[in-house]
């Protein structure tokens, strides 16, 4: 699994952050997310896929 953030889509709204700030963190000067760990493990699949899937302007996703 891999997050991706399309930072051209990104508003800094913070959604992810809020539901797995041990995997996104929003820059409060750029307003952008920063993926703090892209690959977790699988064992974390449904809490990732939850902030991922929170995001109001899809800019978040998850390959494989």
């Amino acid at each position: 699994m891999h997050i991706v953030a399309d930072l051209g889509k990104c508003e800094g709204l913070g959604m992810c952050e809020s539901m797995a700030n041990d995997y996104f963190e929003v820059d409060e000067d750029e307003e952008l997310v920063t993926v703090l760990d892209a690959n977790p493990p699988e064992s974390d699949r449904a809490h990732v896929y939850a902030a991922v899937q929170a995001c109001p302007v899809l800019a978040l996703t998850l390959e494989g």
